[in-house]
């Protein structure tokens, strides 16, 4: 059992089975998660910013009840019911929960790939709640119980982050197993269909352009929207003529041009420009600094991190060719997001975490921070992370703080619009209208 004031994990009338809650219980315990009882509960005082890139509000109050926001705004406008609860932020900042618009769930235990099952994706959604990450779009690799959990989160018990799914990761070699992959993966009735269009540096085959034209053109006869990995701006560029509906990585191989931008621009397809998955490629050749930041090891396995610390690992890393050459890409993906956003595309929040090493939570917080190393404004970057990549990636009732969303938020006991590392400073989750108790970080 979990020590005394960590509260428990589910509310009363949850309908889950007690073998799962028995798995779960250790999750409980790490993590503190929690919900409070369902009820009216009106948060005050408090520097609102509602992901639609508007200017914040102060004082502001949000009103929830039964999982949704029934209202919002500056405090003299709002008439709070006399039966609500009211908390004071005391002039922290409520802003919506995160929404990765480029994650992956389930499939992986420490650094060790293999582990799909519901108890693994709850554990991870878990984690992705408890960093604020509300919302996670899992392109690729999701299975029967991801699908299921999809199914069945609409409603105002949950505790976790929500999960969407796009199925396999789509290979077909030839145009008529393109169609027969997608009916297939289409029956599933997948939230997108994904397929990799990369060479990984020249060591394999890369799709051809009419097997991806033709899973493009199936696709959309589904009425199924195509996310698509690349790293090759020209293969990008064929990708989006071809119909592809939003990129999934970085251009990394050269400076977006203004044709590109303008393929963009004109059917407004989104960019999720991924930064620490190229990170994560190399930055294991020595000790991170964030290995030192609680932030971060609140949410890690310490076996994780003693091999990840292993000198022969390390010096692996760094004589791998491939590492060092996402290495040198970082740079050119920064600076064409940078271009990007400047031009008005559209930037979708992402980091392709789940991943072995590729740390969910912490790295979509470390993304936005390296979005604003990249030259994106705190404001433009919360933007992307919210409604952005809600909309981009067809979520209608999370993304922003509006009536009649889901009360998907984040208290932050700092001001995120001053810089956007305060994000790290988190003193309450709500999903669904249930505040989840958290770790301390």
């Amino acid at each position: 059992m979990c020590a005394s004031g960590t509260g428990q994990l589910f509310r009363q009338g949850t309908r889950r089975a007690p073998l799962l809650i028995k798995n779960l219980l250790p999750l409980a315990c790490l993590f503190g998660l929690s919900t409070a009882q369902a009820q009216t509960v009106a948060l005050t005082d408090a520097r609102i910013i509602d992901g639609t890139g508007a200017a914040a509000i102060y004082p502001g109050t949000l009103i929830m009840d039964q999982g949704k926001i029934i209202a919002i705004g500056n405090t003299t406008d709002i008439q709070i019911p006399e039966d609500a609860q009211v908390i004071a932020l005391d002039g922290k900042t409520l802003m919506p929960g995160l929404v990765n618009a480029h994650g992956h769930a389930g499939g992986v235990r420490g650094l060790e790939s293999g582990h799909y099952s519901e108890e693994n994706l709850l554990r991870q959604l878990s984690l992705y709640a408890s960093y604020g990450v509300t919302s996670v779009v899992s392109l690729g690799d999701d299975e029967e119980a991801g699908f299921r959990l999809r199914d069945t989160q609409n409603h105002d018990d949950l505790e976790r982050a929500r999960l969407f799914v796009a199925g396999p990761v789509l290979n077909p070699t030839t145009a008529a197993q393109a169609l027969e992959m997608v009916d297939q993966t289409a029956a599933l009735k997948p939230d997108f269909i994904k397929i990799r269009v990369d060479d990984n540096l020249g060591r394999t085959p890369k799709m051809p352009a009419e097997v991806y034209q033709a899973v493009s053109a199936r696709a959309d006869s589904h009425g199924i929207p195509l996310s698509v990995h690349t790293y090759y701006q020209q293969d990008t560029k064929d990708l989006l003529r071809a119909g592809a509906d939003h990129v999934a990585h970085s251009i990394r191989d050269s400076h977006v041009d203004d044709e590109f931008i303008q393929l963009m621009r004109t059917r407004d397809i989104c960019y999720t420009p991924t930064l620490t998955r190229e990170l994560s490629t190399y930055v294991y050749e020595s000790e991170p600094t964030f290995f030192s930041d609680p932030f971060f090891l609140a949410g890690v396995e310490a076996d994780v991190l003693t091999t990840l610390r292993d000198p022969e690992r390390q010096q692996r890393m760094t004589q791998n060719a491939a590492a060092q050459q996402y290495k040198a890409a970082l740079p050119i993906a920064m600076t064409n997001l940078k271009t990007l956003s400047d031009a008005g595309v559209r930037i979708a929040m992402g980091t392709d975490s789940g991943p072995a090493a590729r740390f969910q939570g912490y790295f979509e917080h470390l993304e936005m921070w390296m979005m604003q190393d990249a030259g994106m404004t705190p404001m433009q970057i919360i933007k992307s992370a919210t409604a952005d990549a809600a909309a981009c990636m067809n979520l209608s009732d999370t993304g922003t703080l509006e009536t009649g969303k889901w009360a998907d938020l984040v208290v932050l006991g700092q001001n995120p619009l001053e810089d956007i590392r305060n994000t790290r400073s988190i003193k309450q989750v709500w999903i669904a209208g249930n505040q989840l108790r958290r770790p301390r970080f």
